[in-house]
């Protein structure tokens, strides 16, 4: 049986120039005119190495993507989970307002309604992942008496980034400091129950 190489055998340094040219290409062209192509003869790579690691330029996308937001929104725990959610919303707001990612990211979201592989790549890689490490620092903020017993951490985490990505899909203004704060404390104040 012949499988495809695995992503572990890939060339680091020619992995990070795809992923910069397909980044570098967004910002020059816009999303919806880059193309495999045009990422292979920037990175200096040929097509085939880029479709042996990635099904299609939206994946490279993604790939590039998430590795910017995982990098620019840690979750730490200083033991205050209004000041680190505060900080991790920033991180996220900041990157998603600047080119290539706030493009770039926009480009993605608008494929998923016909690539249901990039969908997939989008759930499995981004959102669940990002989702669980939320909740898990909510769960510590919870352990530390910050957050009451039996708050609905799934939908906070929702009704934390909702707003986000609401006004980036939207094109809406980005959220300051302060709106930044309101949100964070408005989805806090959400998961205290009656008399706490």
């Amino acid at each position: 049986m012949i499988t495809s190489p695995s992503s572990v055998r890939r060339s680091e340094r020619s992995r990070r120039a795809i992923l910069r040219s397909a980044l570098d290409l967004c910002t020059e062209r816009g999303y919806g005119h880059v193309t495999i192509e045009a990422i292979a003869a920037d990175a200096g790579v040929s097509k085939k190495t880029i479709y042996r690691w990635w099904p299609s330029k939206g994946a490279v996308l993604l790939e590039a993507f998430t590795d910017a937001l995982i990098d620019a929104t840690p979750f730490v725990d200083t033991g205050d989970i209004g000041a680190d959610l505060r900080s991790h919303v920033a991180g996220a707001v900041k990157l998603l307002s600047v080119p290539p990612f706030g493009p770039a990211y926009a480009g993605i979201l608008s494929e998923l309604h016909h690539d249901d592989r990039l969908a997939q790549q989008l759930r499995e890689q981004l959102v669940d992942p990002r989702v669980e490490e939320a909740i898990g620092r909510l769960r510590s903020a919870q352990d530390q008496g910050q957050i009451p017993p039996g708050a609905d951490l799934p939908l906070a985490v929702e009704m934390l980034y909702g707003p986000v990505y609401y006004r980036h899909v939207l094109r809406k203004p980005v959220q300051d400091e302060q709106t930044i704060a309101t949100l964070v404390d408005h989805v806090l104040r959400s998961l205290r129950a009656p008399g706490y």
